[in-house]
């Protein structure tokens, strides 16, 4: 079966939340409510979804900040991995960029995850000499 890619529905949300659990993609300093809510209040990114048989079984989260585009929350089933849908959403992903003028793209992978790390080299993408920060603007979740 093809992989249909379409935008994101609020139908979808249950079954997007279930698949990026499945994937080990949600932290619970994330909640992935909040994170659809937030893209779909922003003209600036979008919820890719990829379905086969109406069924969600793909998703990529993009979006441009007026320098560059991220992407966030790529995920396939794991009972359709190697059927080519990370490619065909990360291809799309870039696609939603460029269209929005985007000369860039850019990504975080977490520590440790080497099958991540290596499915994006083999896309293209080099690491970055740059070193990610962050601070918490709001009461840290880890301290409650």
């Amino acid at each position: 079966m093809a992989l249909h890619i379409r935008d994101f529905r609020e139908a979808d949300r249950a079954a997007l939340i279930a698949l990026w659990e499945t994937c080990a993609l949600t932290r619970p300093w994330n909640d992935p409510n909040t994170d659809i809510d937030r893209i779909q209040v922003s003209r600036d990114a979008t919820i890719l979804i990829g379905t086969v048989d109406d069924a969600v079984v793909a998703s990529v989260m993009v979006g441009h900040d007026g320098h560059r585009g991220w992407v966030y929350y790529l995920a396939v089933h794991p009972d359709r991995y190697a059927r080519g849908h990370g490619r065909e959403m990360m291809a799309e992903a870039e696609l939603w960029l460029t269209a929005r003028g985007a000369p860039k793209v850019q990504l975080m992978v977490r520590g440790g995850n080497e099958a991540a790390t290596a499915f994006y080299r083999a896309l293209g993408y080099e690491g970055q000499d740059v070193t990610v920060l962050g601070k918490w603007l709001k009461p840290s979740p880890e301290a409650e």
